[in-house]
């Protein structure tokens, strides 16, 4: 009989890691940005990745593509629409492992008051102790998302043909995490 191993916390390290996104601006073009503030939590054991568990929520008004007055219209309720949807979240559903070690990580991401199920194509880099004493792991992944499906809608016709904002947005994350250790049980505060 074997056991099953118990899940452990990981924390993502904001420092190297990130929550990107590009979408196509008058055809020709992408539009890149990213996500300055966010929180999550990964319960993964690396020795069975089929049942790790991810929670990510993302501050929208956080969005940054480096150019003040595109992100301020982003946050407006053109877009984001910061003030009556301050967050979007994800949180996992479920894991497929492919046999050439490839990750398909289902979840439902809630953005601008609609949840949807996506699907994200996953990197497992593996794990690795670092110099401060911990030990930690690393992800790539990405996906492409209709933003039509989540309600932002807002776009402009181009006299020359096609629209001034691209609805397909791809999604590119990279997320190194740091296995938490438990408080010892009984410790003192």
């Amino acid at each position: 009989m074997t056991s099953k191993r118990e899940l452990q916390t990981w924390a993502p390290d904001p420092v190297h890691s990130s929550i990107g996104f590009a979408v196509r601006h008058l055809v020709v073009s992408k539009v890149r940005g990213k996500f300055a503030k966010w929180t999550g939590t990964l319960r993964m054991d690396e020795h069975d990745l089929a049942s790790t568990q991810v929670d990510i929520t993302i501050e929208t008004a956080s969005v940054d593509t480096g150019v003040e007055q595109r992100d301020n219209h982003l946050r407006s309720a053109d877009f984001f629409d910061v003030g009556t949807y301050p967050a979007m979240t994800f949180k996992s559903t479920k894991v497929e492992m492919a046999q050439d070690g490839a990750l398909k990580l289902h979840g439902n991401l809630t953005l601008h008051g609609v949840t949807r199920p996506i699907v994200l194509d996953v990197e497992y880099a593996g794990t690795q102790n670092d110099p401060w004493g911990g030990y930690r792991a690393g992800f790539s992944a990405r996906a492409s998302l209709d933003r039509r499906d989540f309600g932002l809608t807002y776009n402009q016709l181009l006299e020359t043909g096609g629209v001034m904002v691209g609805e397909k947005v791809d999604v590119d994350i990279e997320l190194e995490v740091v296995r938490q250790v438990p408080a010892a049980a009984g410790a003192a505060a």
